[in-house]
C-alpha cells in the first residue's frame, strides 16, 4: 500500500500477531467524491475569509473612481482564487500517494497504531504519534494526520505556501463499521486517552 500523502505510515507485508484487545471494524470504502466533498467543507470553513481579500484589493479603485470594471474584475479573481484552491483541495484524490485512503479496508486499532488492512497480509500501520486531532461527527470520526514538520517544508516562499495552503489528509470512520456499540465506547475511550479529544 502507499503512503496517505507521503506523511508517514509503514506497510505491513506479514501477519500481525493476534491482539484480543484490539478494536477491529467491518470492511469499508471511502468514495473520493465523499471525501472531496467533506475536505472542501473543512478548507472553506477554515479559510472563507481568504477570498475576500482579492475581491477587496480589486474593488479599491472603484471606491475612488468608480467602474463596473473594477467591480467585475474583483468577482472574477475572487472566483479564480476559489477555483483554483478548490481544485488543490480536490486534487489529493488524484494523487497516487492517496490511494490508499480510498482502498476497501478493515481498520484494527490498539494502543500502538492504527492498522488499516486489505486483508489477513497487507496493510498498513499509522502510529498515533502521526495523527494531529480527530473529530467527531454526527455519523463517524474523522482522523487527521499531521503535515510535515517545518524542516521538510521548501524554504521561501514555496515553504509558506505549503504550509498555509495545504489540504487535510484524513481517515474517515463512519460508526456503522464498528461492530458493536461497545467497540465505539472503547475507541472513545481510546481517543481520549491520546488527548485526542476533550476527556
Amino acid at each position: 500500500m502507499q503512503q496517505p500523502n507521503q506523511r508517514g505510515g509503514q506497510r505491513v507485508q506479514q501477519q500481525q500477531p493476534f491482539n484480543p484487545l484490539a478494536i477491529r471494524t467491518k470492511k469499508n470504502q471511502l468514495d473520493k467524491n465523499d471525501y472531496a466533498k467533506m475536505a472542501l467543507v473543512q478548507v472553506w470553513k477554515k479559510e472563507w475569509w481568504r477570498a475576500l481579500i482579492p475581491l477587496v484589493l480589486f474593488s479599491l479603485p472603484a471606491a475612488f473612481a468608480f467602474s463596473w470594471w473594477w467591480v467585475a474584475g474583483a468577482v472574477i479573481v475572487t472566483v479564480l482564487y476559489v477555483l483554483v484552491r478548490s481544485a488543490q483541495v480536490m486534487g489529493v484524490t488524484q494523487m497516487e500517494q492517496s490511494n490508499v485512503l480510498f482502498e476497501r479496508v478493515m481498520f484494527e486499532i490498539d494502543q500502538r497504531q492504527i492498522l488499516m488492512k486489505r486483508n489477513d497480509r497487507e496493510g498498513m500501520a499509522l502510529q498515533w504519534e502521526m495523527i494531529d486531532r480527530v473529530a467527531t461527527t454526527k455519523d463517524a470520526y474523522q482522523m487527521y494526520l499531521k503535515g510535515p514538520a517545518a524542516d521538510q517544508l521548501p524554504k521561501g516562499w514555496k515553504g509558506w505556501v505549503a504550509k498555509n495552503f495545504n489540504v487535510p489528509v484524513f481517515l474517515h470512520l463512519p460508526f456503522k463499521i464498528f461492530n458493536n456499540p461497545n467497540d465505539i465506547k472503547l475507541m472513545e475511550s481510546l481517543l481520549r486517552r491520546k488527548n485526542l479529544i476533550p476527556a
